[in-house]
């Protein structure tokens, strides 16, 4: 994608001709009703986001800075002992919903329950809010939504330059003890990096008295994609997610019948017969897996690195920085080039949107544009000036080494932060031009945050942090990530079937397939093939995958046309 297009703000001409895209708003909801104060006179919304999370204490500090410092509260909660389908179709039934939410794999249901609000009339009255996306974006998102804006995509924004210090997705992890052990060895190919586990695990096996676990997959519900999509990234394609996408013929095809795919689950069989895979990884739930890493007894494992975050917080908090772990891009060939890395990219089909229980729509959005504003996102990312970060003659914001130790306690990060990672915001760097959006990519920041074992690893491999050690997809295609496209079938879309189909053949298959063990392996991949081929029309998945690849390399060079055409006549009326 051109730069200029990714950073270009449309002029009115660009509007108008981009306006066939715009519709009013629905449902009756109220722009700005009765919405509940407390007895300071703050605000008070209520959140949902689907996914698991830490509760924040009402009262953090935090959360108070931001009701003294804006005039509203908000109660955050979090998916527990449900999955997110289960709990929207239960807030879809009753008819009761927060005031604004996150869906998670549930949003099409709330879309299609009418109980979302549209926003795309009221974004021009929140410029900071607009402001994190170009009109561009806005305008692809209508047009992946029937000309609305239900959600704002949280995680798309990015300030100036990628200024990512951690990295976040999808990797083969390795503890970092185990690098030194090993003294920092080059894991290049899969056979490597199992090679090391079994060494290290022969030498080394227990920690605190617990037998070591070697590696695991987290199998339980969506979060299956650490079992079932490896494949991609094995064979060198970016994490396109739903199928892969041959840049030649933009024709997408499901990796599951790669042949990179039988290799990996071959070698995942003849580990799991050595005793390195975990005996229940496939049927632990998702807090039983953040526990055992918790633990520090996990040696190695396949996920994104936002999955397990809070297992590596609590191991930081006790001290145990060398049992936290480092990301490598593994490959099956030393000759494929792998592309894990995402640069950011625009989410049409996800986000958190404002729901048609909220009674004061108009407040709820400007709540979102006050926590986007300079003064929310140094507020939420950095805190309070001269209590968790100081600024300097030049203008440049740093840290304490008292203020670090404090930021990594968790129990101090509870009482004090707030629950805003779900919220809308944005990387990169801050209005100011001189300080990072978090404190830990500020250059002079991150390196206060490294203990001396993490030094010597990054001295080792030759990487500045730690998302240096993973390579970025190159070039990022019009049509990624293609996954987003199943957000949009409905349950009677004949592609949609196949999904579903072909989820439930992978999960009861592929667990089976690892199991059975090496002997068995042949017969257990062929069984899994014929069962693959029977159950599902992967086909009409492909061809639908395919279609909206298509369309969005059609819309994409149309809405560059408009960019170019619009940009030509601004240079001509300047001469």
């Amino acid at each position: 994608m051109k730069t200029k297009l990714k950073y270009f703000l449309a002029t009115a001409a660009l509007l108008s001709l981009l306006a066939g895209c715009s519709s009013g708003k629905g449902g009756d909801t109220k722009e700005s009703g009765d919405q509940a104060k407390d007895a300071s006179g703050n605000k008070n919304y209520t959140a949902f986001i689907a996914v698991p999370g830490t509760e924040v204490p009402d009262d953090s500090r935090l959360n108070e800075a931001f009701a003294k410092e804006f005039g509203w509260k908000v109660k955050v909660s979090w998916l527990t002992g449900q999955t997110a389908k289960e709990r929207i179709g239960v807030m879809i039934s009753g008819g009761d919903y927060p005031d604004v939410v996150d869906a998670s794999e549930g949003r099409s249901a709330m879309i299609d329950a009418g109980a979302y609000v549209p926003l795309e009339d009221y974004l021009d009255d929140y410029p900071n809010l607009k402001g994190m996306l170009s009109d561009i974006d806005w305008e692809k998102i209508k047009k992946d939504n029937d000309g609305h804006i239900y959600t704002i995509p949280q995680f798309s924004a990015e300030k100036v330059k990628d200024m990512e210090t951690e990295y976040g997705g999808e990797a083969f992890w390795i503890q970092k003890r185990v690098l030194a052990w090993a003294n920092y060895p080059e894991i290049t190919t899969l056979d490597e990096y199992f090679d090391l586990i079994n060494s290290f695990l022969a030498a080394n096996p227990e920690t605190d008295g617990q037998k070591n676990i070697g590696f695991e997959i987290l199998s339980d519900d969506w979060r299956y994609f650490c079992l079932e999509n490896p494949p991609q990234f094995l064979a060198g394609y970016p994490n396109d997610g739903a199928a892969v996408v041959d840049p030649e013929t933009k024709v997408a095809k499901v990796y599951d019948k790669l042949p990179e795919a039988k290799e990996y689950y071959q070698a995942l069989s003849a580990q799991f017969e050595k005793g390195v895979i975990d005996p229940e990884t496939f049927t632990a739930k998702y807090d039983q897996y953040i526990a055992k890493v918790s633990s520090g007894r996990v040696v190695g494992l396949i996920d994104q690195g936002w999955d397990f975050q809070s297992a590596e917080d609590s191991l930081v908090s006790q001290g145990k920085d060398e049992l936290t772990y480092v990301p490598f891009d593994l490959v099956l060939d030393k000759n494929v080039t792998p592309q894990y890395g995402e640069h950011k990219s625009l989410t049409t089909q996800g986000g958190i949107g404002v729901t048609v229980d909220c009674k004061d729509v108009k407040g709820a959005l400007q709540m979102f544009d006050d926590m986007v504003s300079e003064k929310g996102m140094i507020l939420r990312n950095w805190g309070e000036k001269d209590v968790d970060y100081q600024i300097d003659g030049d203008g440049k914001f740093s840290r304490t080494d008292e203020q670090w130790k404090n930021w990594r306690n968790t129990d101090y990060v509870n009482k004090n932060s707030t629950a805003f990672g779900y919220m809308p915001g944005y990387g990169g760097m801050l209005p100011d031009g001189i300080n990072t959006v978090s404190p830990a990519q500020q250059p002079e920041e991150f390196k206060k945050t490294l203990v001396d074992s993490d030094k010597a690893i990054l001295e080792a491999y030759g990487v500045d942090n730690w998302n240096q050690m993973i390579k970025k997809q190159d070039p990022v295609q019009p049509w990624f990530p293609i996954y987003t496209e199943r957000g949009k079938w409905t349950s009677k879309d004949e592609a949609a079937i196949a999904n579903q189909n072909m989820q439930d053949v992978k999960m009861q298959w592929l667990p089976k397939v690892i199991m059975g063990g090496p002997d068995a392996f042949e017969k257990n991949w062929q069984d899994y093939m014929d069962t693959y081929e029977s159950r599902i029309n992967y086909k009409a998945f492909e061809d639908a995958l395919t279609d909206e690849v298509a369309r969005r390399i059609k819309v994409e060079a149309e809405l560059q046309e408009v960019v170019d055409k619009t940009e030509s006549t601004k240079e001509s009326s300047s001469k």
